[in-house]
């Protein structure tokens, strides 16, 4: 599972995403709309900042906004930046590489070899959804239960 943290962080890049570009967002809206504690919120955001994938604007008119385009913020970048290596096995990690203490042979390991798999299509659809995807997926399932029931 991912950290709430991560999933947090995915709730307000989304909302972020959903508003006019470059626009700052008061970080009190965020936490009222995704209801995620504020101070909670505050330490995300920082992170995100330090990531380069937020930016923030102090003032009045202040609030924090995308840094890139929701097509360009992908999962998998954003649970590495909350969670760490996306595997199951730190053998199968590129990023975090670990030997598995217990390992005899790291390179006829039929278990490494499955766990590879495992994480180069769970990375490969982690690195497709984009916010812009988890955007378009929730308009269709809007669309979807707007449909009459047959």
């Amino acid at each position: 599972m991912i950290s709430k943290k991560a999933k947090y962080a995915i709730n307000a890049l989304v909302y972020l995403a959903q508003q006019p570009v470059n626009k700052p967002v008061h970080i009190s809206t965020i936490s009222t709309n995704e209801n995620i504690s504020r101070k909670f919120l505050e330490s995300i955001l920082l992170v995100l900042r330090n990531a380069g994938v937020v930016n923030s604007r102090k003032g009045k008119d202040g609030g924090y906004y995308l840094l890139l385009p929701p097509e360009e913020i992908n999962m998998a970048d954003i649970m590495r930046i909350f969670d760490g290596p996306i595997a199951l096995l730190p053998c199968v990690t590129h990023r975090y590489y670990q030997k598995c203490l217990e390992c005899k042979d790291e390179v006829h390991c039929g278990i490494r070899d499955i766990f590879s798999d495992v994480r180069r299509e769970t990375v490969r659809m982690l690195k497709d959804a984009t916010l812009a995807e988890i955007i378009n997926r929730e308009k269709n399932l809007y669309k979807q239960d707007a449909l009459p029931a047959d």
